[in-house]
Order: structure tokens, then sequence, then C-alpha cells
């Protein structure tokens, strides 16, 4: 495929245009799309991933740009086919001015052209519209993820018990990246979006603004990494996340996970966070049972649809 493939929409309303790469500028453009729509939408609808990968050219991405006839952005995807197994992912927006005129449909399709009518796509919020649009592009419902929440306000957990032999401490940016990489990879070998993080994609959390290595807890025995509880602070909603949590195969069951937790919940809590979040599978009925132990509850939904295959 070539970098950049132009299509004028036949009904004459709109642009279409794929790129591998986007300018400087036009990320700029894109970033300011996804976040008018986001405060009209209550969240995101290109996730932290998405927007990560706006930023140079990255092997499988590519982004499809909607303009009205003034070439005025009014809607983005991006499509990502770096999974050998999977089919491509798709995550798109159109900006709230310009909705109710078939952009959303006319996105949708392109997505579905350039993946090669195999696709899986992202409704963030599980809004109606969304639904009614992977409807309308003869989508399925199959992965429904959970964000959960629970107050950190007089937070009251136990205190963390680890394994025998197990040490918990900070991440050391440059020194453990390869082994967290490593870990990572074992640990969510089932999950394709966040077990195929490369050092390209830790770096580009390490050089985020709400990087903070302190809030970045590695648990090891005789030296070697066996879990991790990696949180992060979203300042401007004033919200602690669950960010991700790990632990190595063959060392699961012995409490680890919920002591990482526990050790995660209370440095957020240390910082004065009202509120604690984490993303779950719903069909991870042990995890949701867990979380709900240590008083999560369900705040909003995000459903993937795909192609049937």
């Amino acid at each position: 495929m070539s970098d950049v493939v132009n299509d004028v929409d036949v009904s004459g309303q709109r642009r279409i245009e794929v790129l591998a790469e986007l300018a400087p500028g036009v990320v700029d453009d894109v970033l300011r799309l996804i976040g008018e729509a986001a405060a009209a939408d209550g969240q995101p609808a290109v996730s932290e991933q998405g927007r990560l990968q706006l930023k140079g050219r990255r092997a499988g991405v590519r982004h499809v740009l909607l303009r009205d006839l003034d070439k005025k952005l009014i809607g983005y995807g991006q499509l990502e086919d770096s999974d050998p197994v999977e089919a491509p992912a798709g995550e798109l927006v159109v900006h709230p001015d310009a909705r109710g005129r078939g952009h959303g449909r006319a996105l949708g399709s392109a997505l579905l052209h350039e993946s090669g009518k195999r696709l899986r796509v992202w409704a963030h919020g599980g809004h109606p519209a969304a639904r009614h649009l992977a409807q309308v592009l003869g989508l399925s419902l199959f992965r429904e993820l959970r964000q959960m929440r629970r107050p950190l306000a007089g937070l009251d957990l136990p205190d963390p018990v680890l394994p025998e032999d197990v040490t918990v401490r900070a991440f050391r940016p440059g020194e453990d990246d390869a082994a967290w990489l490593a870990v990572n990879a074992e640990a969510f070998a089932h999950h394709p979006e966040q077990g195929s993080l490369t050092q390209r994609d830790l770096d580009d959390r390490k050089a985020a603004d709400w990087f903070d290595p302190d809030g970045f807890f590695l648990a090891e025995r005789g030296g070697e990494l066996v879990g991790f509880h990696w949180t992060k602070i979203h300042a401007a909603e004033e919200l602690g996340e669950v960010y991700v949590l790990g632990v190595r195969p063959g060392t699961q069951g012995g409490g680890l996970g919920k002591a990482l937790t526990t050790i995660g919940l209370r440095h957020l809590a240390a910082k004065g966070l009202p509120t604690a979040m984490l993303y779950v599978d719903a069909d991870n009925i042990p995890a949701v049972r867990v979380y709900e132990r240590l008083g999560f509850l369900t705040h909003e939904t995000d459903l993937m649809y795909r192609t049937e295959s």
C-alpha cells in the first residue's frame, strides 16, 4: 500500500485520506478533535495507545482523515494491523458538530476497506450511537471492557502480605525496561494490546507527563521479577489508576496480585486522590470478583465489535 491514498466520497460531502504517517500539524489537529469530542462524550473515543501512535511512523498503523469540503478535519480513524492472529483493530471519532450526516459510517466503511473486511473496532463508553453504527457496518459484539472505580478517602485495607522471599521496590527507568517487558509479555500473553508492548511503547509512556517511577512497583524473588503494579495519576480528573497489574505465570495463587494491588492503592491514597479506577474484561470473572471485594464497582463499559469470521 502506498503512503497516501486519496478517496473523494461519492456523496460529495467529504474527503477521506489514508496515511501511513501524520505531519506534526495534523497530529495537533487530530488531538484537538479527540479532545473536543471527549468533552462532549465524557471520554476519549481514541485510546491512550491510539493517541501515542499518532506521532511518527508505526508498523501496521494507518490513519484515516475525514475532512469536509472546506478541508476542515471533522473525523479521524485509526487502524492497527500488528497482531499476527487477530483482525486489525480500529477506533474512530467524528466531531460533535458534524455528527448525524453519515460521516461515522463513511469512516467505519473506510476502516473496513483498509482492513480487508476483517475488523475489530472499539466503542468507548458504549454509547447508543456507536452501537447503532456497529450494527450498520455489520459488526457483532464480542468483548466488554469494564471501567471500575472505588473511593480512596478513608481507605481501610489490610496490610499487604507478600509471598515468602518476595520484596517490592520502585521501577528504575532504563535498568528495568527489558525485564519488565519480558514479564509483561508473559503475564499478558492472552491480551493482544497489553502483551505486545515494545520498548518504543514503554519509552512513549516514560516520556509522558504523568509517568512517575515511584508509583511503578516491581516484585522480585531472588533478584528475578515476578510481578508488578504500575499506577497512573490523571491529575485533571483527580483519579488514580491501577494502570497495569501483572503476575508472572507460575507465581499466581500466592496472594501476590492482591498484595501488589493494595500497595498501589495505598500509594494513590497517600497522594490525596479521592478515587481509584481500573479496567478489566467483563469475562475475567475471577479478577472482577477480586476487585469487587476490594470495593470497586462498575462505572462504565467499553465495547468491542468485530466482523464475523
